[in-house]
């Protein structure tokens, strides 16, 4: 099938690249013409044939917000919107409104795989009216993992990007106890090879995971990460986790603990900020503060 996907970044330019190696079309526009196919939304929405489905991937909020609005005048009945960016739900249940009254349909796609998306496959949560998803599929199927699972349609409109927020907010917490972990037995005089405790731990333990692995990436890189400044930022999702669970009465305890840790690392060097930082940094790309 036919897709047009707004944003060639880290994400986009990879998915743009896996969604082409299943056989699909994909007409792809980024305000930096050495990367995009065509020099507008005007021009993407143009080199479709109807009905559309054009895939938003670009920073949440208004650059979110401006580019639906855009399409808004520029698709036509029986068109689709899928925003995989990294919006708050809320956003979603608003923009499929403003899409609706124009006759276009609105599908939210939570995106988890980062850089390591093109070659492994990208996990999905998705969520909107069950037409407007099968309308999709085929490109849900070309960007998911190999195998049985690796997508799932979580529900309404807002669903999916709801989904991933808490996703990340489990990863938040996930990565403070490996953080919290090293930097303990970083401190002991008694312990002399921290790096391999952690290798050790990727196999038969209860704990191993591609988090895990990672964390043995980072420290093969920089073993004691002597390199980087204890600075982690948080993406967003992980404070809407917590304003989630205040509004629904639902108690968070390790996630909001994660997230005040971030806040923290803002203050000192935090040694523990060290291990998130790398770990964000391998499986993201996301980028780290070396320090001076």
């Amino acid at each position: 099938m036919e897709l047009g996907l707004v944003g060639l970044g880290k994400m986009g330019g990879n998915m743009r690249e896996r969604i082409r190696r299943a056989g699909h079309t994909v007409i792809g526009y980024d305000r930096n013409p050495d990367v995009a196919d065509v020099n507008s939304l005007q021009g993407l929405v143009d080199k479709l044939k109807g009905p559309r489905v054009v895939w938003v991937m670009v920073p949440a909020g208004a650059a979110t917000q401006s580019t639906i609005d855009e399409l808004a005048e520029l698709l036509s009945p029986g068109d689709i919107v899928v925003d995989g960016g990294n919006s708050r739900w809320t956003d979603d249940e608003k923009h499929a409104e403003e899409l609706k009254a124009k006759g276009i349909g609105f599908v939210d796609c939570g995106v988890s795989g980062g850089v390591w998306g093109l070659e492994n496959g990208y996990a999905l949560m998705y969520g909107g009216d069950k037409d407007d998803v099968a309308k999709v599929q085929p490109i849900f199927d070309a960007l998911k993992p190999e195998g049985e699972f690796g997508s799932v349609h979580a529900g309404k409109v807002g669903a999916g990007h709801f989904a991933k927020m808490v996703h990340n907010g489990i990863e938040y917490a996930m990565m403070q106890a490996f953080a919290e972990g090293w930097e303990l037995l970083e401190k002991v005089d008694s312990v002399t090879d921290v790096r391999e405790i952690f290798r050790s731990w990727q196999e038969g333990t209860v704990i191993r995971s591609w988090l895990l692995d990672l964390a043995v990436n980072a420290l093969d890189d920089d073993e004691h990460l002597e390199k980087l400044r204890g600075y982690a930022a948080d993406s967003g999702e992980g404070r809407w986790t917590v304003e989630a669970a205040i509004d629904n009465a639902v108690p968070l305890p390790a996630i909001t603990a994660s997230l005040f840790a971030r806040f923290a690392s803002r203050q000192d060097d935090s040694p523990q900020m060290k291990m998130i930082a790398a770990l964000r940094n391998q499986f993201g790309g996301h980028a780290v503060e070396n320090k001076k």
